[in-house]
């Protein structure tokens, strides 16, 4: 079936060229275009797309503005353009939390020197935003889902005979607001230090975790290489980067580039890896939303040391990918709704 789109944004030239870069793939078809928030509102109603592509700064009505419509009143899946600049991860921070599912750069010089790479790029975003309505809006599915395995009863849990000594939590498509649907319920008190792995450009990573620090009662930062672990601190990976674990008494925290040839910088694989590696089986792993199976591997290393994974469950998800990957690998300890992660942490850690 054909995925109809709704392309809004004020450059004549980038509603033209988006749809001439959808409407090449077969699976896409743009049913109508917008010139600003109002006309998106309007349309979205009209025309019932099931995916809106959408600018967040346009005349008449801001594209936040119009998205904040469109998700309360009509339940279409947006896939924002922001800038890859430092006030553009802030405004794309906003966006999502007012209903966007997910967001790519808006560059023009990508778009002129890279067609075919670009277009393959945009399409399969639309399609994965297309695939999140059913998760988000409704209470079925297009497909069976895949059942993730019952844990075990608490009398007979895997557990490490050490105390846990570390969090490391992981997400991408859907992560941000998750994230911070978690951090923002624990404690200022909380007694462990929080690794963050979020897929996420290095030019949001810095404004996301001010975003958190500013609003959770723990704190929150961008993780620099060197950084000494402490309770209660939750440190994000920087974008484009690898973050990995010394776990030598003071534990701090390692950046590196990392292999190019790894499709996610930061990736939960890596991070879980070295924190298998270091503490063995004192981490708590959480995997959160997330298109693909980043974190199966190295969850896998964790759970041969004792470690407990936990994963987000379907209904809770945007993207029912990652947490997927490792309920199938039978690696998960418990499945939890969004919203109860946050008082397990409490009740498994405090």
């Amino acid at each position: 079936m054909t995925i109809k789109v709704l392309v809004v944004d004020d450059s004549g030239f980038f509603r033209r060229r988006l749809t001439e870069l959808i409407n090449a793939d077969t699976r896409l078809q743009v049913i109508g275009t917008a010139s600003n928030g109002q006309e998106a509102i309007d349309e979205a109603s009209r025309l019932r797309p099931d995916v809106i592509t959408m600018d967040y700064e346009m005349p008449v009505m801001d594209g936040i503005t119009s998205l904040r419509e469109i998700h309360r009143k009509l339940a279409i899946p947006v896939l924002m353009f922001s800038s890859l600049t430092y006030e553009g991860a802030r405004v794309t921070l906003d966006a999502l939390e007012a209903g966007a599912v997910d967001y790519l750069p808006k560059n023009f010089e990508e778009i002129s020197r890279h067609p075919d790479e670009i277009q393959k790029i945009l399409c399969d975003r639309i399609i994965l935003v297309s695939s999140s309505r059913t998760s988000i809006h409704t209470s079925g599915t297009t497909s069976a889902p895949v059942k993730a395995p019952e844990p075990p009863p608490a009398a007979t849990r895997r557990t490490s005979q050490r105390a846990t000594q570390l969090v490391v939590i992981g997400a991408s498509t859907g992560g941000p607001m998750a994230l911070q649907e978690v951090l923002t319920r624990l404690p200022a008190n909380f007694r462990l230090p929080i690794l963050l792995v979020q897929h996420m450009p290095g030019t949001f990573t810095k404004a996301f975790a001010e975003r958190l620090d500013r609003i959770c009662q723990i704190s929150v930062s961008e993780a620099k290489d060197g950084d000494t672990l402490q309770a209660g601190h939750a440190y994000l990976a920087p974008g484009g980067k690898q973050m990995l674990l010394d776990g030598r008494s003071p534990m701090r925290i390692r950046i590196i580039d990392g292999d190019q040839r790894l499709n996610y910088k930061p990736s939960l694989d890596v991070t879980f890896g070295s924190v298998a590696r270091d503490l063995g089986g004192r981490v708590l792993g959480v995997v959160l939303t997330g298109m693909g199976s980043d974190g199966r591997d190295g969850a896998r290393l964790l759970k041969a040391e004792g470690a407990t994974i936990w994963a987000q469950d379907e209904a809770s998800c945007v993207i029912y990918g990652m947490p997927m990957a490792v309920a199938k690998a039978g690696l998960v300890d418990e499945v939890l709704d969004l919203r109860r992660v946050a008082p397990r942490l409490c009740e498994e850690i405090n």
